[in-house]
């Protein structure tokens, strides 16, 4: 810890407004599984994590503004008036910024009727006072008024990691002016942002140049009546009631009635327990990866359970009788494919039996009890045991318990594959966490102490055996049992098949589009230093932004404190203005289709050639599956340099096809189904194309020959919008229309769905006194912040209330269809095999003469899995490559 004591202040909102949009091209790349935006999330704890890098502080505060109506309001209606609202996107992330504050051991803190800059600027004062180093970061340059000798304000110049360092010293040299000449600088310029106007036509440049000559607002006004006469003497004595106010809105509060000294900004560090279940929900595995275990001398200590080495000489002792035993095959990494084996433990509470070399599962006797279905076994992670098994010629049959699947049923919110954090979410304290034992990341091994690991396989082995009556009774009480024994339990071993199975893909294939792109890219290169002029780093904002809006005098859309804006949206709207600006686009598709696919995907295929994809069964609270090593879900379906990467997919088999099956517009027809709304239920029952329905209302059409393409895709993003719960800013977001517009849409399509609102509604008022949301299987999702008085906690739960439905029940549906595909498979004896699920989209390989069985077989499987109020739809199709199957 540092010997002098220093206080670090952070303008909370500013810092966060910063963060969105610093990483706002990234919006929709940053959602975690449960829908939540987080970038905003993200960039602010980088900026945490440089800022307390930087300043090295012993006392810490984060102030939030308390809302809209401070003081400055009932000086000036017009005080801030013109700030459009809080993008919602933002606003639902502002509660998980407070709780990273709080993992981080951070006080932060609000105040009614004053704004986060007069908390700073009254805690600066103390810390100043009380011989503190003082730091202030923001955004905003407002609070650079505080400057002093010990008050430091750093302002954030790029994103939120480059910083400016206001000082007595930089102000005057780079304004010439003091800290405190700021505020009376702000008085006659006015400040666009925060509303207030100054005075008349005097800029910054103007009102600089009036306060270096009279030192202050005040010595102006004393002196005006000796000014030449000129229009800005007439608009200072005009304005001179305005000026005077306008200072006042503009000063910082170094007084206000805050309730918190010193002693609470005290700085302890962070709490990684806290930090890791945080980041868990919010999918941020990068940091994860950063977090070490701590110690807790305080922790319970574990008693030694009876354990015995596990040999072939006892296995016969250690697998008799028929009574269920946990089994286990234990190791260190995620990716089972292709993980060492560590351990493999069985047993009951009489005896647990431990065996730390891998060549235990190859012997015939555990080989022959593993396959045996009469032998019932307790595991956790059914699929992640089966595979490893799988790998040393072994089968699993007769799984009853899983912990993990049947934790994850119970609770989707808390949905940990680490087994030691599950028992800690059912009151079970006699086992460690794997991080706890092994270590996090690069740093994760077996334990020097041999029978601390030992012990660490025994106490997990126990806890599954003892915790399996009352998870299962659990289950029982919440009408969850047959989603358990009907769907989940078996879809696990449906995908660890599916997993062993593989999908082959072809390296040379992938070497030639990535040769090939390198030739576009460089061609590409090119072309666009033509247009330019020169070469630059197209890849730097800075510099293609001075190319296109300074050199090529093309008109910015946005611009920020930090340079011209070059996203994605601002380039599209530039399209029609220069030839460079599709040449960048598409340099920028192609550079991470290389990166990503290319490059990515030849990373990934085993030695048998094939790509071996982990299907995540317990990740997403509606019950979606997830891809991951690689995640094969998210192969672009709709740019064609992206979908040439399918090429590369193939059979495995000479003479054989794939086959593609894929469900149409599943969730808006389980929103016909469960709204029972009868506009709706009947475009589906006349297959009508439900998205030129929807446009005609909103776009106030009378024939659906006048609904155009255009129309058509911005009714589809209005359609599936409304499944996703999504705001009028993000709509007008996703379609590029502005947000009146948006909410317009939005409007009418209530108006033409009256039965979907009513829905919206009753489902949120069904969450709120029952606490969950169900799918049509009972598949339940707690919303523990349904009732929240925080308003962002709260909407985000309704949002959350209205979605869950629609896409777990949509997850139920293709989950019954896998599970009746794969029985229907073995009972036809057919040699096709199901390779990949991609959202509602099922792929098979098959020999020639197997296809049409299969256009036959799997559209009559996918279509009957659920009986819904209105039909199911399935589009095949079937070609020599993935590609060729769309």
């Amino acid at each position: 810890m540092p010997t002098t004591k220093k206080l670090l202040l952070v303008d909370g909102n500013s810092v966060a407004f910063r963060a969105f949009f610093a990483m706002h091209s990234a919006l929709d790349s940053f959602i975690n599984r449960d829908g939540l935006h987080t970038n905003a999330t993200f960039a602010f704890k980088r900026m945490l994590d440089n800022i307390l890098e930087q300043v090295d502080p012993t006392n810490v505060l984060v102030a939030f503004d308390a809302g809209k109506v401070t003081f400055r309001t009932k000086k000036f209606e017009e005080y801030k008036g013109t700030r459009a609202k809080m993008p919602g996107e933002l606003a639902e992330q502002l509660p998980f910024l407070h709780k990273l504050l709080d993992a981080y051991g951070i006080k932060w803190y609000e105040l009614k009727n004053y704004e986060a800059d007069d908390i700073i600027g009254t805690m600066a004062q103390e810390g100043a006072k009380a011989g503190m180093a003082v730091t202030v970061l923001s955004g905003d340059r407002d609070l650079t008024q505080l400057a002093s000798d010990q008050i430091t304000v750093q302002v954030t110049l790029k994103g939120v990691t480059e910083l400016e360092a206001y000082t007595p010293a930089h102000f005057q040299e780079k304004l010439g002016i003091t800290p405190k000449q700021l505020i009376d600088v702000k008085a006659l310029m006015g400040d666009n942002s925060d509303n207030y106007p100054g005075v008349t036509k005097v800029g910054e440049k103007t009102a600089l140049k009036l306060i270096q000559e009279y030192g202050s607002v005040e010595n102006l006004y004393a002196h005006v009546a000796d000014m030449k006469k000129s229009k800005m003497k007439e608009n200072l004595i005009n304005d001179k009631d305005m000026a005077f106010l306008s200072k006042d809105l503009a000063t910082i509060r170094t007084d206000a009635p805050i309730t918190l000294g010193l002693a609470d900004t005290v700085y302890p560090g962070p709490d990684n327990q806290a930090l890791l279940a945080l980041y868990q929900e919010l999918d941020f595995n990068s940091f994860i990866k950063d977090l070490a275990p701590q110690e807790d001398d305080d922790a319970p200590v574990q008693k030694d359970l009876p354990v015995t080495a596990l040999t072939a000489a006892n296995l016969p002792q250690a697998l008799a009788g028929d009574a269920p035993k946990t089994f286990m095959i234990e190791m260190l990494g995620d990716n089972y494919h292709t993980e060492p084996v560590i351990a493999v433990g069985l047993g009951t509470p009489d005896q647990w039996y431990v065996a730390t070399q891998d060549a235990i599962l190859r012997e015939p006797a555990l080989q022959t009890w593993l396959a045996d279905a009469q032998k019932v076994k307790y595991v956790f992670d059914a699929k992640r045991n089966y595979v490893a098994a799988h790998r040393f010629g072994a089968t699993i049959n007769g799984i009853d318990f899983d912990m993990l699947l049947v934790s994850y049923l119970l609770n989707t919110v808390d949905n940990s594959n680490d087994l030691g954090s599950v028992a800690a979410q059912h009151g079970y304290t006699g086992v460690e966490t794997d991080a706890a034992v092994y270590g996090t990341g690069k740093k994760r091994q077996v334990p020097d102490d041999q029978a601390v690991f030992i012990q660490h396989i025994a106490h997990k082995l126990a806890c599954v055996y003892n915790l399996q009556p009352q998870l299962v009774k659990d289950l029982q009480a919440h009408e969850q049992y047959t989603l358990y024994t009907d769907l989940e339990r078996p879809l696990a071993i449906v995908l660890a098949n599916m997993e062993i199975a593989g999908i082959k893909v072809l390296p040379d294939t992938l070497k030639a589009m990535g040769v090939s792109l390198k030739e576009r890219l460089q061609d590409l290169e090119n072309q666009i230093y033509t247009e330019a002029g020169h070469e630059f780093n197209i890849n730097s904002t800075k510099q293609l932004g001075t190319v296109l809006f300074d050199e090529m005098k093309l008109p910015p859309i946005k611009k920020t404190k930090t340079g011209y804006s070059t996203s994605v949206a601002v380039l599209e709207k530039l399209q029609d203005e220069s030839p460079i600006i599709q040449m960048i686009l598409s340099y920028r598709q192609l550079a991470k289709i290389q990166s990503t696919y290319v490059e990515g995907l030849l990373s990934q295929i085993h030695p048998d050639g094939k790509i071996h994809t982990r299907y995540i069964q317990t990740l997403t609270q509606t019950g979606r599956l997830s891809s991951q090593d690689p995640n094969l879900q998210n192969i672009p379906m709709h740019q064609d340099e992206g979908k040439q990467i399918r090429k590369a997919f193939v059979p495995s088999h000479p003479g054989w096809q794939i086959f593609d099956s894929d469900y149409s517009q599943v969730e808006l027809r389980v929103l016909a189904h469960v709204s029972g709304d009868r506009n709706m239920q009947e475009a589906f029952k006349e297959n009508r194309d439900i998205h030129a329905n929807t446009a005609m209302k909103i776009f106030h059409l009378t024939d659906p020959s006048q609904v155009t393409d255009n129309m058509r895709r911005q009714a589809k993003a209005t359609n599936f919008g409304i499944v996703y719960g999504i705001s009028d800013y993000g709509l007008s977001q996703n379609i590029g229309i502005p947000r009146e517009q948006a909410k317009a849409f939005i409007d009418a399509y209530f108006e033409q769905y009256p039965q979907v609102k009513d829905w919206t509604e009753q489902i949120v008022k069904t969450a709120r006194e029952q606490g969950y949301v169900e799918t049509i299987m009972h598949r339940r999702r707690y919303l523990p912040d349904i009732n929240a008085k925080n308003r962002n906690l709260r909407q985000f739960a309704e949002r959350t209330a209205m979605n869950t439905p629609i896409q777990g029940s949509a997850a139920d549906i293709i989950k019954v269809a896998m599970i009746n595909m794969a029985q229907a498979l073995k009972d036809q004896h057919l040699q096709a095999t199901m390779l990949l699920q991609v959202h509602d989209e099922l792929l098979f390989e098959a020999p020639r003469e197997e296809i049409p069985i299969l256009e036959k077989l799997v559209p009559s499987i996918m279509d009957s899995a659920v009986k819904l109020a209105v039909p199911l739809k399935v589009d095949s199709s079937f070609g020599d490559t993935w590609y060729d199957v769309k």
